[in-house]
């Protein structure tokens, strides 16, 4: 079901999203929702998990980071601290072939410093599109 607050995501699992934002305001807390639902393993905190992934400020147009946009997957452990707090508490219990839209205020992304060379604010929520494409 989706949720009102969060925004749509144009493309299949494997293309490059086009993220369309229902309003200026973020929703509060960590959310996320699976677009799509694979039926490959479930990801488990410590796994080896590669994905793809898009992320942007919320509201914005323009990626601050996309492994789409390089064509090279990331591959990191997840729910082990490697990635932000975000990511580690909403990819796992997803399966691969899952596409998840995860919205990540700055307590769960960045903080209050944020990353300010890739234009994300102290206060600023960031957006996700997540492909899991494998396990380990």
């Amino acid at each position: 079901m989706a949720n009102q607050e969060m925004p749509s995501v144009q493309a299949e699992f494997g293309a490059t999203p086009n993220i369309e934002f229902p309003s200026d305001v973020p929703p509060a807390g960590l959310k996320c929702v699976e677009i799509v639902e694979g039926d490959g393993p479930v990801v488990r905190k410590g796994d080896s998990v590669t994905v793809n992934y898009h992320g942007v400020v919320w509201g914005k147009d323009t990626p601050f980071d996309s492994s789409f946009n390089r064509h090279q997957p990331a591959t990191f452990a997840i729910g082990v601290g490697q990635v932000i707090k975000g990511w580690d508490q909403t990819v796992t219990g997803h399966n691969v072939g899952s596409r998840l839209i995860i919205s990540i205020p700055p307590e769960y992304g960045y903080g209050s410093r944020g990353v300010p060379q890739a234009g994300i604010g102290g206060g600023d929520t960031l957006v996700f599109v997540v492909d899991i494409i494998s396990v380990n």
